[in-house]
């Protein structure tokens, strides 16, 4: 799979890079065609950077300093974060909640947030809302993040945390992302003893909470 994602961008960069090279490229096409390589490359470093971190996730012999870790305080500054991304499409961050201490990696739980908030957006529509929850749960810190999107089908509930498996293809295509944002989330609240739930309906919109140890 890892050898699929990386084959297809740079295929694009290396043909791409070829007609530059052979002169068979207009000179009003070559900032397009840069552009082009821009982006691949970036996929590439987003792609690496995500191995990277699901790798050391499943390494135990990596240690990662433990401390108090607010769930508020992560999701505000994630939120700061996103918010261009989300202001592209008109859609809204709405997070409430109390502190929601959990004791644990501030770098993994902010992995967590972060990848659960990026995945709202870009499957949400155009005006839509994304809506982030910290609270606790039978004495338990838990974060929710629920959007207006386009929902997940029943039968792929059971699949969406497997590496680079994407529900709409075609859709995911035209927004980006690695493919490894829900496995980095999987792993993440694995290594805290967390547990995932996910509410979903297609059409409707994707609720995903992690309730912590």
């Amino acid at each position: 799979n890892v050898s699929h994602e990386l084959k297809t961008p740079l295929t694009s960069i290396s043909g791409i890079a070829e007609l530059l090279r052979d002169g068979m490229v207009r000179p009003e096409d070559v900032q397009p065609f840069a552009g082009k390589i821009y982006e691949e490359a970036q996929r590439l470093i987003s792609l690496v950077g995500d191995i990277i971190r699901l790798s050391r996730l499943e390494d135990p012999a990596v240690a990662v300093r433990k401390e108090p870790v607010s769930l508020y305080r992560t999701a505000e500054q994630v939120c700061r974060q996103l918010l261009p991304v989300a202001e592209k499409q008109n859609i809204s961050l709405n997070l409430r909640g109390e502190e929601g201490w959990v004791t644990g990696s501030p770098r993994i739980i902010e992995e967590i947030v972060y990848n659960l908030c990026d995945n709202a957006i870009k499957y949400n529509r155009r005006n839509g809302a994304v809506s982030i929850r910290t609270y606790e749960e039978d004495g338990r810190p838990a974060v929710s993040v629920a959007d207006t999107g386009i929902g997940i089908p029943a039968e792929d509930l059971d699949r969406i945390f497997e590496r680079f498996f994407r529900v709409n293809k075609s859709h995911s295509k035209e927004i980006g992302g690695t493919g490894l944002g829900l496995s980095i989330v999987k792993h993440g609240a694995a290594y805290h003893n967390g547990e995932i739930r996910v509410d979903s309906k297609l059409d409707e919109g994707t609720k995903i909470t992690v309730v912590f140890k």
